[in-house]
């Protein structure tokens, strides 16, 4: 190994050392990122599988459910887990990365993550955050 990689090693390892010495999530901020988590896969399963009436206010009904579904759940739990992790740990250290992720049957997490932070209503304005603009996502 040649000495510029044996350094990048050595700082790498130093850093994953740092960051595995510090203590795990703390109740509030476990609290909080299971909640973002919780409403991500809300917003994703909803996208995949409804029509109509997204927060439930009616009893379900047949005409709110999709015959053919566009996604794929089982991708979308562990995306939004990853998105909400990335979001956590790169605000806690003011890192410099973003997540990419393709295109496909995860679609719904994406869409769900962005309107959940705002940045889905920035690029579509005609997407409000409140029940109206929920329903647009459907």
């Amino acid at each position: 190994m040649n000495a510029p990689t044996a350094t990048l090693k050595a700082e790498s390892e130093a850093k994953a050392s740092a960051v595995a010495s510090k203590p795990t999530l703390g109740p509030d901020e476990l609290q909080k990122t299971n909640a973002y988590w919780r409403a991500a896969n809300y917003l994703s399963v909803g996208q995949i599988y409804l029509y109509d009436n997204p927060l439930l206010k009616e009893p379900l009904k047949l005409a709110h459910i999709k015959p053919l579904v566009v996604g794929h759940w089982g991708t979308v739990p562990g995306q939004n887990f990853i998105y909400v992790h990335l979001n956590r740990v790169i605000k806690k250290y003011d890192l410099k990365m973003f997540y990419i992720a393709g295109p496909g049957h995860g679609g719904a997490a994406l869409v769900g993550n962005t309107y959940l932070e705002g940045t889905w209503s920035e690029i579509y304005p005609n997407v409000g955050q409140d029940e109206a603009g929920m329903k647009k996502l459907f």
